[in-house]
């Protein structure tokens, strides 16, 4: 008997859709010029990413000149932070980021640190949103650069962009200056939130293809016009000479159709994944005790629920629900092969034994309710047998925060390696 297979997983990657591959396939067979070329499968070529580049810029509501092909997400991150925070050195050596931001953003940040620029971490509350007063008080005249991430990829709480972007125009105003730019990772969130820059207010954004369903390999930055930024990479000077190299045709193409297909689908995506998401949620608390919520109650991505199962390791849970055919994750995607506890659910206030019984389920479009019963169905018997051989038990609402869990108090065991009592 084939073994059913439910993929929770569509935070760190979704399934390739059949028209976007469909639209692709003629440019990576009879039309593969390089579209920089004048024969006419090359001139097919330069004319497919053009009316790309349009189809992307009317979604974002956007000039088809301030959008910029990359390779990645994390490429697009690359040059919004090192490009202009390079570019504007002589303006100003601070930077803005919050302390929950994709690693990628995070290990920019030590980058330039090395290159002389202060960075400033934003905490984040407990429920994941970022401290806007903290925000507010940190940027001053030396600020070229706030990012801060829309959504992130571990709870899917919401950032309040908007608003942040309200508090960079105040203080633009205030003291007659164009900075600091305002940059934001919507990798993540670009899939079920608005993305209208206009509305937004942002100065550059970071898309990527292959979560909307879209191809790998194939990212794109939203570069508003006016915003100096000076490229990462050099070469043959395509895309205004901001990111040298030949255009990936067939992922460039597939980008914009998934990017229309999102538009057309997401209203109603939303309200189909908000349904089945609260379902299981609800399914979880009800039947499996001690179990905690990671991230917003509300302001949270549709699709995504973090939790933690006390006692357990999320590891093992991951393991266990593989072999029933559920695919979840433990956290990002570029957490996933560290034993490391989650930086993000750690910068929410949650302990080390909280962190590591972690789980993350993100659904996609092609999950039904009926992937959710199984789940539910399985779910608390895995949890009892894990429990069951687990030296653990941790009491709900005991919080203490030990930075080392190797640690030892004196001549005691730290509370959270203490065995069960078994009298």
């Amino acid at each position: 008997m084939k073994k059913r297979l439910i993929y929770l997983d569509n935070a760190s990657t979704t399934s390739l859709d059949p028209h976007v591959l469909k639209v692709m396939l003629p440019y990576l067979k009879n039309n593969f010029g390089n579209p920089s070329n004048l024969y006419e499968i090359s001139r097919k070529a330069g004319f497919a990413v053009k009316n790309a580049t349009e189809i992307i810029s009317r979604v974002l509501h956007c000039r088809p000149d301030e959008f910029v092909f990359t390779g990645s997400a994390t490429e697009s991150d690359n040059l919004a932070i090192l490009g202009v925070a390079r570019a504007n050195k002589k303006n100003g050596n601070r930077i803005i980021v919050s302390q929950i931001e994709h690693k990628g953003v995070l290990a920019l940040a030590e980058v330039l640190r090395k290159e002389g620029f202060e960075v400033i971490e934003i905490s984040v509350q407990k429920d994941g949103l970022i401290d806007l007063e903290e925000l507010q008080k940190n940027i001053t005249p030396q600020t070229v650069l706030v990012s801060i991430t829309s959504a992130d990829s571990e709870t899917g709480t919401i950032q309040p962009i908007q608003e942040i972007s309200k508090i960079i125009k105040t203080f633009r105003t205030k003291n007659n200056s164009t900075f600091p730019y305002f940059h934001t990772d919507a990798s993540q969130s670009a899939g079920y939130l608005d993305t209208d820059v206009e509305k937004l207010g942002v100065d550059m954004m970071t898309f990527s293809a292959h979560k909307i369903h879209g191809p790998k390999g194939i990212g794109g930055l939203y570069v508003k016009r006016g915003v100096n930024i000076e490229p990462i990479m050099y070469g043959g000077g395509q895309q205004g000479r901001l990111r040298s190299g030949t255009e990936n045709v067939p992922g460039i193409v597939g980008f914009a159709e998934a990017f229309k297909i999102n538009k057309i689908n997401k209203k109603v995506q939303n309200e189909k994944l908000k349904k089945m998401r609260d379902t299981l949620e609800k399914g979880i608390f009800k039947s499996i005790p001690k179990v905690v919520l990671n991230g917003h109650k509300t302001k949270r991505l549709p699709g995504f629920l973090n939790i933690s199962l006390l006692d357990v390791e999320g590891e093992a849970i991951l393991l266990h629900l593989d072999q029933l055919g559920i695919m979840v994750n433990t956290g990002s995607a570029c957490n996933s092969q560290s034993l490391e506890p989650s930086y993000v659910l750690s910068a929410l206030g949650n302990p080390y034994e909280y962190v590591h019984g972690s789980i993350r389920f993100s659904l996609g479009s092609e999950n039904t309710m009926s992937d959710i019963t199984y789940v539910l169905k399985h779910l608390p018997n895995v949890i009892q047998r894990l429990r069951a051989i687990s030296p653990l038990d941790l009491t709900m609402g005991e919080k203490k925060t030990i930075s080392d869990p190797r640690a030892f108090i004196g001549n005691q065991t730290p509370y959270f390696l203490r065995k069960k009592n078994k009298n």
